[in-house]
């Protein structure tokens, strides 16, 4: 089963969970809140849709609940850029690789992983012909 979409500004707080996982709701609302200028409530608001939709989970430490991402978090950003290509573009990659292309921002680093998983592509497609 699908988890719910999640807004932008979900995603912001999701993103910023999963990288300083382990976090209080308190330590998100000062160290992300306010340098976006988001008060307490919305922080704790946000918190609680994104729990109740599955993407975080939470466990209580000393009386404080603790949040972390419900799956590791380049899991998360696949799911998530799935769901964008399905609902924004049709479940096309075309458009992803094409500004890819053209924003000439992809570091040698990642130019080197997306050729290692083109080539990965290519060996599974191969197995998969009769």
């Amino acid at each position: 089963m699908r988890k719910p979409t999640v807004g932008d500004q979900e995603l912001e707080v999701l993103r910023f969970i999963a990288d300083h996982a382990p976090i209080s709701t308190g330590e998100v609302a000062r160290q992300f809140g306010e340098r976006n200028n988001l008060a307490r409530g919305t922080i704790i608001k946000v918190m609680e849709r994104l729990h109740k939709k599955g993407y975080l989970t939470r466990r209580q430490e000393a009386g404080i609940f603790e949040y972390s991402p419900s799956v590791p978090k380049q899991e998360l950003l696949q799911n998530l850029m799935q769901e964008f290509v399905e609902k924004t573009l049709k479940g096309s990659v075309s458009p992803v690789v094409a500004y890819l292309t053209n924003s000439r921002q992809v570091s040698d680093a990642e130019l080197l992983e997306l050729g290692r998983l083109v080539d990965e592509l290519r060996v599974e497609r191969s197995e998969k012909k009769p």
